[in-house]
């Protein structure tokens, strides 16, 4: 029996995978009409799963889901869409090379004489819906050209397009500026003004705290509740989602760098579509500092990455580790001089996903001596290295011949941390390393960062998270354009709308103030 209080009520929600893992046990979510809900929880919650089934992507094992009172059977995304509920994907679904307009319309495409899309009348769609939902945008820009700011937006708006009154966000806010956010937010008031019902996915507890009424708080595969979220307090969210006190700051000493272990110098670099990414960019990274690097994303941190590690090539520029030029190095050759990797994007460089866990973790050290007895392996020692690996870095799973892709993102992005950080390294890059996954998980990895730093490691710490990016950071740079728009060499005193004005391109150091960063005085 559906309650019309809710405009969705998913009822003793159950899915079991066919592996036997249970991803949901017994689930009671309900949202008001009208009303920003909070879902949150860490990475292997459940959340993601539950949110599937109701955008009709994953098929429940048990439970009933209403919407607007109504029993249905969410076959497929096309039948959610049908009954008004639309996703917003934390890796957006739009074509690159497709304009705004063209994007809005796709699968949907007015005709112009019965065969052509008609563009005009797409544009109009387009300017229409943007109007009426406060959400601007151009529509006849390319996507792969827009900030991405505006690609948020654009996804909201083919939701709201396709007729979505019951909107699902997911990590919404994971790579806008604080600028960004703020007016994301407004517009998402707007929505909500006008009717419309949120659910909003977010690790970020001030976001929650700041824009939703209402929050349900997931562990394990089971509610632990639902609250308002006025009556909640930050660290009693961070709790019950991981069932302890977790550290919200992190703590540690004041940085004593030594010599120099990175140099970077003038490196350009221009993109496929003759953009430039890299422009003239000039830094050092220091024996035990961590030197954080901020952004929008798409100023040419993802360009930097991969010309430290040769997943490309610039077009000019040097890049050296203790004198030793990285630039066009075969991997294992960058690895040997004590290079370790968080990529990005961990499932497709950070491990094998139909790997072991054990294959994983010795996947770049099976040439060491202690590995090899003659022709044959050490299986022996590696195994308790990959116990003990798993134990130091509390990797939840069942055991070391599990499959990597079956844990959850927070688990196997330590996996990745455990296999880069133990590997003896003197420079770490890590890139995005606590992006998307759990408040433990990422308590866990920034305080192994700040350890390893201590100890003597150089780290380059590239991030979207501000809240992140200033807590761990001894040093920080803000690129914008591919260039340095900022360099702090304290962070204690910055605050992150100062961050905001100059990732936004609005303020811009003279090149005196940068130059004890560019020259490395």
């Amino acid at each position: 029996m559906a309650d019309n209080e809710y405009v969705v009520q998913m009822k003793g929600i159950t899915k079991v995978y066919p592996n036997g893992i249970a991803a949901n046990q017994g689930v009671d979510f309900n949202v008001k009409r009208g009303e920003i809900h909070a879902l949150m929880g860490e990475n292997g919650a459940g959340k993601s799963t539950l949110m599937k089934m109701l955008f009709g992507l994953e098929q429940p094992t048990e439970g009933e889901i209403y919407v607007n009172g109504e029993k249905v059977s969410l076959t497929s995304p096309t039948v959610a869409i049908s009954k008004g509920i639309g996703m917003v994907h934390q890796h957006f679904m739009l074509v690159p090379n497709l304009t705004v307009a063209e994007n809005m319309v796709l699968g949907m495409e007015p005709k112009h004489k019965g065969m052509f899309m008609d563009y005009k009348k797409a544009v109009e769609i387009t300017e229409e819906y943007a109007k009426k939902y406060n959400l601007h945008v151009d529509p006849n820009a390319k996507v792969r050209d827009i900030p991405v700011g505006m690609k948020q937006k654009v996804e909201i708006l083919k939701a709201l397009v396709r007729g979505a009154k019951i909107l699902i966000l997911d990590e919404p806010t994971a790579v806008l500026t604080t600028q960004e956010t703020e007016e994301l937010f407004k517009e998402l008031i707007h929505l909500k003004e006008q009717g419309y019902t949120m659910i909003f996915i977010s690790h970020k507890l001030h976001e929650i705290k700041q824009i939703t009424d209402r929050l349900t708080i997931m562990r394990s595969g089971k509610s632990m509740g639902v609250y308002q979220t006025a009556d909640i307090s930050k660290e009693e969210i961070s709790r019950l989602m991981v069932g302890r006190d977790v550290i919200l700051t992190v703590e540690k000493d004041q940085a004593q760098p030594t010599d120099v272990v990175l140099r970077v110098r003038d490196l350009e670099y221009t993109n496929e579509w003759n953009k430039k990414m890299l422009n003239k960019l000039s830094f050092d990274v220091r024996k035990g500092e961590i030197l954080g690097i901020a952004g929008v994303e798409g100023n040419g941190q993802r360009e930097l990455v991969d010309m430290l590690f040769n997943l490309n090539t610039p077009d000019s520029g040097t890049a050296t580790v203790n004198g030793q030029s990285v630039i066009g190095q075969p991997q294992r050759k960058i690895r040997d001089l004590g290079v370790s990797l968080i990529p990005e994007d961990r499932m497709t460089f950070g491990m094998a996903g139909t790997a072991t866990i054990e294959e994983n973790l010795m996947s770049d050290r099976s040439a060491d001596n202690k590995y090899n007895n003659g022709p044959l392996f050490n299986m022996k020692k590696m195994h308790e290295d990959s116990d003990q690996l798993i134990k130091d870095y509390k990797v939840l799973c069942k055991s070391r011949n599990q499959q990597v892709g079956m844990l959850s993102g927070g688990n196997i992005q330590k996996v990745v941390v455990a296999r880069e950080f133990s590997a003896d390294p003197i420079l770490i890059i890590a890139d995005q390393p606590t992006r998307g996954i759990d408040v433990g998980a990422t308590e866990f990895i920034r305080k192994k960062l700040v350890e390893l730093s201590r100890a003597g490691a150089a780290v380059l710490l590239v991030s979207a998270d501000l809240n992140e990016v200033m807590e761990l950071s001894d040093s920080l740079i803000i690129m914008y354009n591919g260039g340095i728009a900022a360099y702090f060499e304290d962070t204690t005193s910055l605050t992150d709308a100062v961050m905001g004005e100059y990732m936004l391109g609005l303020k811009q150091q003279s090149d005196e103030e940068v130059r004890r960063v560019q020259h490395g005085e």
